[in-house]
């Protein structure tokens, strides 16, 4: 019997061919070499199919969606299609730097490890492709529950995850979600496993004004709402100290909305529910000045 490959890297595609090729060739240029790509393309209609079936390399797996269906439900399908050990997740915008994997897989020879994760660039294409490290200082390591509720610092292009450890949850990711399902998903995970982190920047997210994100905040909204409300029956979230936390941070993000939205009553009632502090006088300063709501999105 033939033993899989160590990795699966998850990769979900709706109209992709802009960035595509550097994508896949940041992972055929992996000093690990010991990978599959699940290539899942969600009914895409321009050039995507035809990019990845240009590639030879036996390791690049392509599926077509039986149906087009929200993002993290497409990510179900794509993982299970996978056969590697454990799973990572490559937009089709995103890419990785040569040594991501070979510097991430060995980290799980802790057995109490389920989620690895490292610092990673941002990149703005809309500011001349100005970069900077997502993670200004080593990112919180071991048990992490409680630093992931104050300040989440995960990002899903440098994302690894044992397959055990999402087996041993009572779903993967949530079908309901289309932004914040990563989100959740290693809040879960982070609830029974233990987190390590490479602190170099291995990969690149890139803005590029078309992020799933910015394109569907207030679906964002919506879904973080849908996720307090589960994460409260949940008693070691619920009972944490920093659960207050996040739910600040997220009233925060739908202030945001509201203000471009163009209803500030809506906003001034949310500001009015955070702590004194800088979030809460930026928002006040957005109500104030059309410069302002650009300044917080970009922060």
């Amino acid at each position: 019997m033939n033993r899989g490959p160590s990795v699966s890297v998850i990769m979900n595609c709706f109209n992709g061919e802009n960035y595509l090729r550097q994508a896949i060739d940041s992972v055929l240029a992996q000093t690990f070499i010991d990978w599959e790509i699940v290539f899942w393309d969600n009914q895409s209609t321009d050039g995507s199919a035809d990019i990845v079936k240009s590639y030879t390399d036996p390791r690049i797996r392509y599926f077509h969606a039986p149906k087009h269906t929200w993002l993290y439900e497409a990510r179900n399908y794509a993982m299970a299609q996978a056969r590697g050990e454990f799973l990572a997740f490559l937009d089709v915008d995103d890419w990785w730097l040569p040594h991501k994997l070979q510097k991430q897989v060995p980290l799980f020879d802790d057995p109490e490890v389920g989620i690895v994760c490292s610092n990673y660039w941002i990149e703005n294409e809309r500011k001349g492709k100005k970069r900077w490290r997502a993670l200004k200082r080593p990112a919180p390591t071991g048990r992490v529950l409680d630093a992931l509720l104050r300040s989440y610092y995960v990002g899903l292009v440098t994302l690894v995850v044992r397959r055990a450890a999402v087996d041993s949850l009572a779903h993967p990711f949530d079908p309901r979600f289309h932004v914040m399902g990563d989100t959740d998903l290693v809040i879960r995970l982070a609830d029974r496993w233990k987190l390590d982190c490479v602190n170099e920047p291995l990969a690149l997210y890139r803005l590029h004004g078309n992020n799933e994100t910015a394109k569907h905040l207030g679906r964002l909204i919506d879904e973080v709402k849908c996720w307090i409300a589960d994460v409260q029956e949940v008693e070691s979230v619920r009972s944490s100290r920093e659960f207050p936390t996040i739910k600040n941070h997220f009233k925060y993000l739908e202030a945001i909305y509201r203000i471009l939205q163009s209803d500030r009553t809506s906003a001034i009632r949310l500001a009015r529910g955070l702590p004194w502090g800088a979030p809460r006088l930026k928002l006040y300063a957005a109500m104030l000045l059309p410069t302002g709501v650009a300044r917080i999105i970009k922060n």
